[in-house]
């Protein structure tokens, strides 16, 4: 809503007394220079009188002025000096009419001049006032003269007879009191709706502004490339978006024809091209490969769009452009990544039908091995064979467990007493060796919410690539503990912490930068799936884990779990 109350400010009622100082010497100068004119060429005998007075009037008005220029530098009382300005500009106007005739002044007109003076520079409340003031003066000055108790210094031109005298001044009185008041009415009422004019103005054109300076900024904080041309094809708008995108300065483009600047629109904008007909409301994309200028290749989608104004009048067009190749490359990506999961499903297809030849090929060199001589050779044959092909079953094996990880089953079970089993697991297989000590450090019962099966087959390969690190013999440390996260704006949450290290060699550096990557491996007969495996698993019970070199030696794997399974968090702590 706009205010359109008559608040006046400072600096605007400085600048209207300023004005109103300088025409008020002006006029009174031209008024009384003239009237000293005519005076002295038709009242002689009043000379001497007449023009010492004037001259008086005419000082005392050039020094009210300089006080008034004086005053005017308090800025906090410039109400005060404007009110009294036009007060006294009434008694002014009262002295000068009272000097030039009294009843018969034509200077009486001078009192309007006052009130439309007040009515402009304080609104109505000061047009009354003026004009209430002048009213009385002139009728005080009409009262006394016709009372003899003053005496104008022109006597009137005009006699009236003793009885109508007294008529003719109380109509003189009626009359121009009646036009002060209407003058103050009018004038003020003008200045209030031209003020009012003002305000309004001066709001809508800040609106006007404002809306400029938001509509400027949207344009420019578009990511997308917006180009304005006229229905001549020149450039009117380029924003940085577009600049970003071609490589063109704003100012190299702005009145140029978009077709020096973008040859390849040419065909778009007269709608030779079919997409751009499909259908007059709606106005689709096109996408196509562009070379800039400095040669650097990118793929755009753009589309065209009217220009119309409210008539619906068509100014021009508006070209919207989108650099679409990050999104192409992850579409290609995507593409691949697509491709690489097919092969991975057929992969592992392949490699479950894999396992039956392989259960037959074994159980047919045992029978075989049964009816063959008992000799050095045949044995050692048959037991590379047999060791080679337990070789490719386990790495068949591993490759189904990454390539197809099985769903969480969760359960709430002991965490030690589950290690304790897979480690007594462990001892009873193949792959242990008398020289490796394995030892479970638990400070507390955990009670964990997970899934007991696959947090075995994290055990398993862990113990495994421990005792094959540790060919010479060592120790291995499998150790859990619960820690608190979480912080003042969330929920604290308890986080598992599994710890399996030994005391081998440790990873080397370009162990650690490819440590989950399948199929890398630092040992001669590694199948490179045992700690990606791990990490799959992991990641499919939404924890964390991270490979490292102890500062006592050897290598050390961290696994964080929720646990709790219900827990909302989807992050956990860092390791």
């Amino acid at each position: 809503m706009i205010d359109t109350k008559p608040h006046i400010s400072n600096l605007e009622l400085s600048n209207s007394l300023q004005k109103l100082m300088f025409l008020r010497v002006l006029l009174v100068s031209l008024l009384l220079g003239a009237s000293i004119l005519i005076q002295i060429k038709q009242t002689r005998a009043y000379f001497g009188d007449i023009q010492t007075f004037h001259y008086l009037l005419i000082a005392t008005i050039y020094f009210t002025t300089f006080i008034y220029i004086v005053l005017l530098r308090f800025k906090k009382h410039l109400i005060k000096l404007a009110y009294i300005q036009l007060l006294l500009d009434t008694v002014l106007t009262t002295t000068i009419i009272y000097a030039t005739g009294g009843t018969e002044s034509i200077f009486s007109f001078l009192y309007f001049l006052a009130i439309i003076s007040a009515s402009i520079i304080l609104y109505r409340k000061g047009g009354l006032i003026i004009a209430s003031s002048s009213t009385i003066l002139y009728g005080l000055l009409l009262d006394l003269n016709y009372y003899d108790l003053i005496q104008p210094f022109s006597p009137p031109l005009t006699l009236y007879p003793a009885e109508s005298e007294g008529l003719y001044t109380l109509f003189n009185v009626v009359v121009n009191s009646g036009a002060f008041f209407l003058v103050a009415f009018l004038s003020s009422f003008l200045s209030e709706q031209a003020r009012k004019g003002r305000i309004e103005l001066k709001a809508k054109q800040n609106d006007i502004d404002t809306l400029e300076a938001l509509n400027e900024r949207i344009v420019r904080s578009i990511i997308s490339g917006v180009i304005t041309i006229d229905n001549r094809n020149r450039v009117i708008l380029f924003n940085p978006a577009a600049e970003d995108i071609f490589a063109v300065k704003p100012g190299k483009a702005i009145g140029r024809q978009i077709t020096e600047i973008l040859p390849f629109v040419a065909e778009y904008l007269d709608g030779s091209k079919d997409s751009t007909r499909q259908s007059p409301a709606t106005y689709p994309f096109i996408d196509l490969p562009y070379v800039r200028e400095d040669g650097k290749r990118i793929f755009l989608r753009f589309s065209i769009s009217p220009l119309k104004l409210s008539n619906e009048e068509q100014k021009g067009k508006i070209l919207f452009f989108q650099d679409m190749t990050e999104v192409r490359q992850i579409e290609e990506e995507m593409k691949k990544v697509e491709d690489l999961a097919l092969i991975g499903q057929l992969a592992a297809g392949i490699a479950h039908e894999i396992r039956n030849p392989m259960a037959s090929i074994s159980g047919s060199i045992q029978l075989l091995s049964e009816g063959l001589e008992k000799d050095d050779v045949n044995n050692r044959l048959m037991s590379i064979i047999l060791t080679e092909i337990g070789r490719l079953n386990r790495l068949v094996s591993d490759f189904l467990v990454f390539a197809r990880p099985k769903p969480c089953n969760l359960q709430k079970f002991d965490l030690y007493k589950l290690t304790s089993e897979s480690v007594e697991l462990f001892r009873n297989s193949e792959n242990w060796s008398k020289k490796i000590q394995v030892i479970v450090d638990f400070k507390n019962n955990i009670i964990l919410e997970s899934d007991p099966e696959q947090i075995k087959q994290i055990l398993w390969n862990l113990l495994l690539n421990a005792s094959e690190a540790m060919s010479e013999g060592g120790m291995v440390y499998v150790s859990a503990d619960v820690l608190n996260s979480g912080n003042h704006s969330e929920p604290r949450r308890e986080v598992v912490r599994m710890s399996v290290r030994d005391t081998g060699q440790g990873f080397n550096e370009k162990a650690l930068h490819h440590l989950f990557t399948p199929f890398f491996t630092t040992k001669e007969r590694g199948s490179g799936l045992g700690l990606a495996t791990v990490k799959r698993i992991v990641d499919g019970l939404k924890g964390k884990i991270k490979g490292q070199n102890h500062p006592d030696g050897g290598a050390e794997i961290t696994i964080l779990l929720e646990k709790s399974a219900s827990s909302s968090s989807s992050e956990i702590l860092h390791i």
